[in-house]
């Protein structure tokens, strides 16, 4: 005989479990500077195994850095060549005192090689690529080679040419570091927008319908049509159908529009503006395109403030440490026209 009791109370306590309604987490948060030890020091680490210090500061992303970012690498070839169009004589090619002042601007540094005749005179100098080149436990360098080889020269067959680094004084420093952060976000800012185009995360827009009685085949029909076609202005579209519907029983919800609020924008001219900062680069010679009638200003007048300013002085150091060189002297010494 079966309890009827017993029964009502066991039907009462099915499913009697509390339902929560949980957020759904996509992601972890995002480090906001993962990357901080790469400009974070405050020593260097001498590498034992190899003999030569390690650069302060990761050359491999000061490398990519110009490539990533528009004002970043456009600034650093032309402060590079307004020192060279300054040079007029010595013992480097035109070709060389660029590339020397390119590697001192990027990566802080140069090592320049003195090149030797059959009599172990002096005859030349030759700038050696910064992103490869470290310096010995001697004060000379070592050159990164293939298949984890090395090149090696003495301390009496390099110049060394560094940008001053309160920190260390092994290695220059770049002067722009403090723009870092602004290069990257503007690139991150151009990614998500490329990537918004290329996913599709936008829409054309979207067919919604209530009918219940709308025929299959149709419906089918429709929904090839507008995935085939490109839709408005190459955007994606959406048809949806829902029987017996209600308004707004389907909403799109934005969680940031970079559109509607013009964001990319604001983002892309704070983070161009701070990198120009960093350079200390006028945006009348950096190709800005005005925002206003008025203009940027007399480039000429900047070019001779930003000269004197910024240019001469990176002239001067090179200049300097030639000379300093017991060994160079005469033909070899830089010269460059100042004023």
């Amino acid at each position: 005989m079966v309890d009827v009791t017993q029964a009502a109370n066991d039907e009462t306590h099915i499913d009697t479990e509390p339902t929560t309604n949980s957020p759904v987490v996509f992601s972890m948060p995002e480090t906001v500077m993962p990357n901080m030890w790469l400009t974070d020091y405050d020593s260097l680490y001498y590498n034992d195994g190899d003999q030569y210090w390690e650069p302060p500061v990761d050359r491999h992303l000061l490398a990519n850095l110009t490539r990533r970012n528009a004002q970043h690498g456009g600034i650093v070839q032309s402060r590079a060549n307004m020192a060279a169009s300054r040079f007029t004589s010595g013992g480097m090619s035109a070709q060389e005192v660029t590339a020397t002042f390119l590697n001192l601007v990027q990566f802080g540094d140069v090592a320049l090689l003195k090149i030797r005749n059959g009599f172990r005179q002096v005859v030349r100098l030759f700038p050696l690529p910064s992103y490869r080149t470290r310096v010995g436990s001697d004060g000379g360098a070592v050159v990164l080679e293939r298949d984890n080889q090395f090149k090696r020269y003495k301390a009496k067959d390099i110049i060394w040419v560094r940008q001053y680094d309160p920190v260390q004084q092994i290695y220059g420093c770049p002067d722009y570091l403090g723009g870092l952060q602004a290069a990257l976000l503007n690139e991150d800012a151009t990614l998500f927008r490329r990537k918004y185009y290329i996913n599709g995360a936008h829409m054309g827009f979207i067919m919604y319908a209530t009918d219940p009685n709308l025929d299959p085949n149709v419906e089918q029909d429709i929904k090839e049509k507008i995935q085939d076609s490109k839709g408005v202005g190459n955007f994606k579209s959406l048809f949806v159908n829902i029987p017996n519907g209600k308004e707004k029983g389907l909403q799109i919800i934005p969680v940031g529009n970079f559109e509607s609020k013009d964001e990319f924008m604001n983002v892309k001219n704070v983070s161009a503006q701070d990198v120009l900062n960093a350079h200390r680069f006028p945006p009348g010679l950096a190709g800005i395109i005005p925002a206003n009638t008025a203009g940027l200003g007399d480039p000429a007048k900047y070019d001779a403030v930003y000269f004197k300013n910024e240019t001469k002085p990176l002239i001067n150091n090179l200049v300097d440490a030639v000379a300093r060189d017991a060994e160079v002297g005469g033909k070899l010494e830089l010269v460059f026209d100042l004023e």
